[in-house]
């Protein structure tokens, strides 16, 4: 199920809704599923229309990346739990977040040259201004810069 957060709903400090002017453009959508392998390209094709729709093509190529990357290590190593996937834009940035359940946080590897996995987060250390691991390790995260102008 997809649920978008909308554009500009931040309440203000005094707990009345700012205007759209007043508040930074945030978009934003959730989705759990079962973890099967034809997910990640259908979360790879979710994030990407959304980034369209959003006006964030300039991040769509980097995003679609992280997104198979995350979503892939949720599939292979979340030990059979639901996925929780969410993606906002939020202040210049685009946060990805990928749950699967598994507390053994995901880690950087050495793969070897000939090694055909393990390097995911190394694409996406390369690729993020940021990335980390929930405390409990159940989640992944990263943040993509989002230049000046958006599209």
């Amino acid at each position: 199920m997809t649920v978008p957060t909308g554009a500009g709903e931040a309440d203000t400090a005094d707990g009345s809704a700012g205007s759209p002017s007043d508040q930074p453009d945030r978009y934003g959508f959730e989705v759990d599923f079962l973890p099967t392998d034809f997910r990640v390209g259908q979360m790879r094709r979710i994030t990407s229309a959304h980034l369209r729709l959003w006006g964030l093509t300039v991040v769509c190529e980097a995003a679609t990346l992280v997104v198979s990357e995350l979503v892939t290590n949720a599939v292979r190593h979340g030990r059979g739990n639901p996925v929780g996937f969410r993606v906002i834009s939020s202040d210049g940035e685009l946060r990805i977040e990928v749950t699967d359940g598994n507390p053994a946080p995901a880690r950087l590897r050495n793969a070897g040259e000939a090694a055909e996995n393990g390097r995911g987060l190394l694409l996406i250390a390369a690729l993020a201004k940021e990335w980390g691991v929930s405390p409990d390790g159940r989640m992944t995260w990263c943040s993509l810069a989002i230049p000046e102008g958006g599209s």
